[in-house]
């Protein structure tokens, strides 16, 4: 077995939790990452024309379980150890792209909410981004000039380059007003006026329901809508740059909750609205932005209402005649996940076993030929050459080793021998068999 890396108790117990529980932990990934070394290198291949000034529009796309999320989030952490924000956000029936009742609004409140660096992964960083810039401003000024902090001719110096970002931002779309609240932002903060500040980050982060409470609290005739979210998320990722990131990441995940949507028209106006930012991106009417979207084969493919359905999207995101299993063309814009094979799945669970004997202290006692038969059982199980997923497997895993933590005389051939473990088939199911989609599968 190869030298582990050795694994902070904190991180591996977030990890180990996350993963038992079905869900992909925020912090830890690089210790457990395996089997996307492909994917991660085209998704980053995007992440250099974006902080050059460009743009991009990828679909990941995966069965449930199969570390769709996984990917996403490993994404999520590279690219803020590159200096970019980013932005991440799961679909629901009451978040949309588009909807009638501000479903779309929404989206971009959960968004910018989450918004995350390097130095506050957690998200809500918009407050510490805004102050942040202008501070970076005055000690820029300060660096130039040679003066001191109270120096009125200091203040005009930082004023000048609080304003040269602003003027760039007032000439783009819906930029006039966003300009205007950067420069109540800067004041405000100049006078120490935490009211107002707060009062043009309820504004940034979709708050206000009605215009005559925007005029009213900071002078602005417009809010954020659910038809023109998307033009504010442009403004903030080129106005992140001038303040001294390296773009801006939005990540999107559950595409399959607009599959569900019942109403066909709902959902091609929701189609519509990926179509305009798809477009905008490849189009170059975007600039230092990036956009991954997660979704599930039927909520891609379905002809009826995946999609697909929607043939604008179809044409453009259909896979050519040369593409097939093993052979993916990762430059295009889905990226579709392959299984992780066996042997990946061995690596991944020896690196569990590593950091779950480190967490609670105790002696790894499994060795090579365990972890393979515990792989080898779980690829036996009825269906699973098509159907079973990573997290069902690491489930199953991590639930063995607290088994054997808890019960020390306990050996892990009993457990993988009795005839629950080994004869039980295997709980992956298509995703045409779902609970969910029952009520869409004729």
């Amino acid at each position: 077995m190869s030298e582990p890396r050795k694994v902070p108790k904190r991180i591996a117990q977030t990890v180990l939790n996350s993963l038992k529980g079905g869900v992909v932990p925020r912090i830890g990934l690089p210790y457990i990452m395996v089997g996307r070394k492909r994917e991660v290198e085209a998704l980053l291949k995007d992440v250099d024309i974006i902080s050059e000034g460009g743009a991009s529009f990828r679909f990941v796309v995966g069965k449930y379980g199969s570390g769709k999320s996984f990917l996403l989030q490993a994404i999520r952490n590279y690219v803020m150890d590159r200096g970019f924000i980013v932005a991440d956000a799961d679909l629901s029936p009451e978040r949309r792209l588009q909807g009638t009742r501000g479903q779309g609004l929404a989206t971009y409140r959960e968004l910018i909410s989450n918004l995350s660096t390097k130095t506050k992964p957690e998200g809500g960083a918009l407050t510490l981004i805004l102050d942040r810039w202008i501070s970076a401003a005055q000690s820029e000024a300060a660096l130039e000039t040679g003066l001191h902090p109270g120096d009125p001719a200091l203040a005009q110096a930082t004023e000048r380059k609080i304003m040269e970002v602003i003027s760039s931002i007032r000439e783009l779309v819906h930029g006039f007003e966003f300009a205007k609240l950067l420069t109540a932002y800067y004041q405000a903060y100049i006078s120490g006026d935490d009211e107002t500040k707060a009062k043009v980050v309820k504004w940034f982060r979709g708050e206000y329901p009605l215009k005559s409470e925007a005029r009213e609290a900071l002078g602005v005739n417009i809010i954020i809508s659910d038809d023109d979210w998307y033009d504010y998320l442009k403004l903030f990722a080129v106005f992140f740059r001038l303040a001294g990131y390296a773009g801006m990441m939005i990540m999107v995940d559950e595409l399959v909750n607009l599959y569900k949507i019942p109403n066909s028209i709902t959902r091609q106006y929701n189609y519509e609205k990926i179509l305009t930012m798809y477009n905008d991106t490849l189009q170059g009417k975007a600039g230092y932005l990036g956009i991954i979207m997660g979704a599930t084969p039927q909520a891609l493919e379905d002809k009826r209402r995946g999609i697909y359905s929607y043939e604008a999207l179809r044409s453009r995101l259909a896979e050519g005649r040369f593409s097939k299993p093993g052979a993916r063309d990762l430059l295009a814009p889905v990226i579709r996940l392959e299984p992780l094979t066996a042997e990946e799945m061995l690596v991944l669970c020896e690196k569990l076993a590593r950091m779950h004997a480190e967490l609670y202290g105790y002696p790894l006692t499994i060795s090579a030929e365990d972890l393979a038969g515990f792989i080898k059982t779980e690829y036996s199980r009825i269906g699973a050459d098509t159907n079973i997923t990573p997290r069902e497997v690491i489930r199953d895993f991590i639930e063995l080793l607290d088994l054997l933590y808890q019960n020390p005389g306990m050996k892990i051939d009993q457990l993988l021998e009795s005839e629950a473990f080994s004869y039980a088939q295997s709980e992956a199911v298509s995703d045409e068999t779902t609970p969910e989609f029952a009520e869409f599968t004729i």
